[in-house]
């Protein structure tokens, strides 16, 4: 019986070496329209799966809205094994990376339910005001310096600040967590050899939460570890497994997105002065311009695997059940039969339909919190500092090598004279 790959012959290609060549990382939009040039569905192998990869924007859409696909890939029923149910991997991965994002209904809706009680766009935006806070005091230190990075000195430490004091971390322990999460959440380990190599952190992360579980059970408080504790659904509550990765999951989604949407926001705003002028003078334009940068500099380029349930097409291939597809959200995001001038940067772009977030179901939980720390970060450092510029060469900016992520690894600004 032949394949899909054997019947429709996808183009065979290493998408992840594409995605993380230097070059495309600095200009994606060409990268991207390369991969959707050689077709919608293309054929990546790995050497532990094949994969499918859905390079537009209406076939991802059709995709993450389909319920013949799945997110957990045991509910393809043909016997299959997920990625986190190979031999090789560590249980403390599987504890992590085990959240509501690879679960499908009724276990999706039964976490999503319970989550979304603590996790609230309410709560974030009744942090308005500490973001507010922790920016200036950022931008104050920055400001003693002629030449700050933008990464290290802003867009770093903000949400890692901001997530401690929304978990309930103590204070006497929020620079030990942060260190802590700062080296297991570090893009440049987000890969399988990174997290095997991360071990010793991740348990020390792992027992850090449990102890932080405890504490609120024993010691509630005004924070979302607590709310997460308490929240119950039907009589339902979580369980410490889920709730360590359910911390882990909030952790990621508000912590690494906010990184680099600050970091590459910043850096397209730079590189598209006129764009930067308009944001100056009409800074009530600030929410359109996020969503832009969002679609524009793609802060996550991927989502999680998605499996097949049952036969189906995409683009005229014959995918069959059990294949493992992978959303490139970035491509998305910069196809032209969806976004006009989809190469070009415009913060008055509407409508503005991007999957930077995802879409349906799985829609980013961190979503809310990137979009209020942005909203606050980058006009502040552009009322604060007037002449800011970059400080090295475009040529030297050095991007981080990961398919899934796209962040700089610094972003080196003069603030001299502004």
């Amino acid at each position: 019986m032949r394949t899909a790959f054997e019947s429709s012959k996808p183009v065979r290609l290493d998408v992840r070496r594409e995605i993380e060549r230097p070059e495309a990382k600095a200009d994606p939009y060409a990268a991207y329209a390369r991969l959707r040039r050689l077709g919608p569905v293309l054929h990546w192998r790995t050497w532990f799966q094949d994969s499918l990869v859905i390079t537009r924007y209406d076939d991802v859409m059709s995709v993450l809205r389909d319920p013949r696909v799945a997110n957990d890939r045991r509910n393809v029923g043909d016997g299959g094994k997920g990625p986190l149910e190979r031999w090789w991997m560590p249980s403390i991965m599987k504890l992590f990376l085990g959240s509501m994002v690879m679960k499908d209904p009724p276990d999706h809706r039964r976490l999503r339910n319970l989550v979304q009680k603590a996790f609230t766009p309410a709560m974030v935006e009744r942090l308005n005001g500490r973001v507010e806070q922790i920016t200036a005091e950022l931008l104050d230190a920055a400001a003693n310096k002629p030449v700050f990075d933008l990464i290290a000195d802003l867009a770093l430490p903000l949400p890692l600040t901001v997530i401690s004091e929304m978990l309930g971390v103590p204070e006497p322990e929020r620079m030990r967590f942060r260190e802590l999460i700062g080296k297991v959440l570090d893009p440049e380990g987000m890969n399988l050899a990174g997290f095997v190599f991360n071990y010793r952190n991740m348990m020390r992360l792992n027992r850090f939460l449990r102890r932080l579980v405890q504490l609120r059970r024993e010691q509630p408080g005004d924070d979302l570890v607590t709310a997460l504790v308490q929240a119950e659904e039907g009589g339902d509550r979580l369980g410490e497994d889920e709730l360590i990765s359910m911390v882990f999951l909030l952790l990621f989604a508000g912590h690494e997105t906010t990184v680099n949407l600050i970091g590459n926001g910043v850096l397209a705003l730079l590189q598209h002065p006129e764009q930067l002028r308009l944001l100056r003078e009409r800074p009530e334009r600030i929410d359109g311009a996020i969503e832009e940068l969002l679609r524009f500099t793609n802060p996550v380029g991927t989502v999680s695997p998605r499996f097949v349930r049952e036969d189906l097409e995409i683009a005229g291939v014959r995918i069959p059940r059990g294949t493992t597809l992978t959303l490139l959200l970035a491509s998305a995001n910069l196809d032209e039969a969806a976004f006009a001038d989809a190469g070009r940067l415009d913060i008055t772009r509407e409508p503005n339909r991007h999957v930077a977030f995802g879409f349906g179901a799985h829609y980013c939980l961190g979503a809310p919190l990137a979009r209020v720390e942005a909203r606050v970060a980058i006009p502040a450092l552009l009322r604060r500092f007037p002449g800011l510029r970059l400080a090295v060469p475009a040529d030297q900016i050095r991007w981080r090598a990961n398919m899934g992520l796209r962040g700089l690894q610094s972003l080196p600004l003069s603030v001299a004279g502004a």
